[in-house]
């Protein structure tokens, strides 16, 4: 019966296609890294040869076209016709010729990410089992967080008055974005502090835009309003700052959603400097190397809190990770608003809120998500940069 499945996989078909959304003035996040201004994705559609199709989302690097391109031309040509289930061969490859030796780097990654998110969708579907049950998890509450492109720099009364509907619906934590001005940013903290009490968890997200005299201003409030961690407060290649703002204060640092593979994580790791790793199934080199990282991770006891890409695909996978980990943390769950990947894109949704501020892994075979490919034509490509 096996034997019989597995000939079946062989890989017929690669397609990447990259989708994209303008996003509403009155729905638009500023973020440390600009005004966000479309949503984009690139979804990856597997086909093998006995007809199972797998579904994975690629994070779009700014450039939905660029990666789906890189997809249906070079990737594409060094796997069609193999099997779908030797998953870990497929990804040392594509390692091997565009990530370690002379090839696209980033942009592989992301690529990369998106397809193994596809072949691990194929091999659940083809044994008939949910990811977590594959990957040995079983169906447990999972802590959520609300975050996504959302909570961003509105005013602090319109920061509570977003936050609240949020909080009724059931979630106990809060992501905070930060990086407008010190200023700002501690009174948006204060005041949801000061309304919500101490029974919600508040994280905090720079978004790259502190520099260590930022931190240094910043961290005395952090620590006075009991934030849970401040979020990339710098690029990702700055390690000597993430060094140097790991003696400021008591407040844990959080990295991980822009380092990419268990290479890069093991210095953030060894460096002994970030307390929460966020890689992103999308970006960081998918399923596969994010389970490598999470037990790489656990040696250390260090929690994994994966980031959360745009579409609801990354979204229920992220929740099957979290079930199949033992230093499995928070889910990023996306509040942003009229987030049409996470609601339209696929036919089921990917995650409910409990009145607990909890998630369940779906228990559909695979991922648990079936694409509705007629969101995929009607929402092509917008070229550009998204945030301005």
């Amino acid at each position: 019966m096996l034997n019989e499945i597995n000939s079946g996989l062989i890989i017929h078909e690669i397609k990447a296609i990259p989708i994209s959304f303008p996003i509403a003035k009155n729905n638009r996040v500023q973020l440390g890294i600009g005004n966000s201004i479309k949503n984009d994705a690139v979804i990856i559609k597997v086909t093998t040869k006995n007809g199972i199709t797998g579904w994975g989302e690629a994070h779009h690097g700014r450039c939905p076209g660029a990666i789906a391109h890189l997809v249906n031309t070079t990737i594409k040509l060094l796997i069609e016709n193999k099997n779908a289930n030797d998953i870990v061969d497929i990804w040392q490859k594509i390692y091997h010729n565009q990530i370690a030796s002379h090839g696209m780097g980033t942009a592989a990654c992301l690529a990369l990410s998106g397809l193994d998110l596809a072949l691990w969708d194929i091999r659940g579907k083809a044994i008939g089992l949910p990811l977590y049950k594959l990957l040995g998890g079983n169906k447990k509450e999972v802590p959520s967080y609300a975050g996504g492109i959302a909570l961003g720099y509105q005013e602090p009364d319109q920061l509570v008055e977003e936050a609240k509907p949020l909080i009724d619906s059931g979630f106990k934590a809060l992501k905070l974005r930060l990086g407008q001005n010190l200023k700002a940013d501690a009174s948006r903290l204060e005041t949801v502090r000061d309304y919500f009490g101490d029974d919600i968890t508040l994280m905090s997200d720079a978004n790259t835009a502190y520099t260590l005299e930022d931190v240094r201003n910043i961290m005395p409030i952090l620590e006075r309003l009991n934030i849970s961690w401040l979020e990339e407060p710098f690029p990702p290649h700055d390690y000597r700052s993430y060094r140097e703002a790991k003696h400021i204060g008591h407040v844990p640092l959080a990295a991980g959603e822009n380092h990419y593979t268990r290479f890069e994580f093991n210095r953030l790791i060894e460096d002994k400097v970030v307390s929460h790793l966020q890689p992103d199934l999308s970006k960081s080199g998918g399923l596969t190397e994010v389970m490598r990282i999470a037990n790489l991770a656990s040696s250390w006891k260090i929690p994994i809190h994966p980031h959360t890409s745009k579409t609801a695909l990354n979204m229920a996978a992220s929740i099957h990770l979290l079930s199949s980990i033992d230093n499995g943390g928070f889910f990023e769950a996306d509040v942003s608003k009229n987030n049409l990947f996470r609601d339209y894109l696929t036919k089921e949704k990917p995650y409910q809120i409990n009145d607990k501020g909890m998630v369940t892994a779906l228990d559909k075979p695979g991922i648990g998500l079936e694409v509705d490919e007629t969101f995929l034509t009607e929402h092509p490509v917008i070229e550009g940069s998204s945030y301005v």
